[in-house]
């Protein structure tokens, strides 16, 4: 069942880690030259898995427990994301590489968001399938 409201979830989450990073800059360095996800291998695989992850996700909606454990583990890899640019806008001492942080760096919060709606209706959507079980 592709019309549920997960799958607008996991469909956004999808463009944002496989599109955005395209268009949107992780930082300026030093020089004033914009850094994008692809220039960085490990970020630009890391954004793609995330993005094949939520794709992946959308086609599993007959095992609604599968997707959940999916949407968890495309959560968890936004999060080493996100810890990774931490990490490499804070790690260096005085004036360092990243002089002007994009709106790049953020992308992983973003999908974070929309992979936690979209586990949260697949959880709604597993509760309302085991309360009819009950009833027959």
């Amino acid at each position: 069942m592709l019309q549920r409201i997960q799958t607008v979830y996991l469909l956004i989450a999808a463009i944002i880690s496989g599109g955005l990073i395209f268009v949107f800059s992780l930082w300026e360095n030093s020089e004033g030259v914009a850094m994008y996800a692809q220039d960085y291998l490990m970020v630009f695989v890391a954004f793609l898995a995330s993005a094949l992850l939520s794709l992946l996700s959308i086609f599993m909606f007959k095992n609604r427990k599968l997707q959940f454990v999916l949407g968890r583990l495309n959560i968890l890899l936004n999060f080493f994301l996100l810890g990774v640019f931490v990490y490499w806008s804070l790690s260096l001492p005085g004036e360092m590489d990243i002089s002007e942080k994009g709106i790049g760096m953020f992308l992983p919060i973003i999908s974070i968001v929309f992979l936690v709606l979209a586990n949260k209706a697949i959880k709604k959507d597993e509760d309302l399938v085991k309360s009819v079980d009950r009833l027959r």
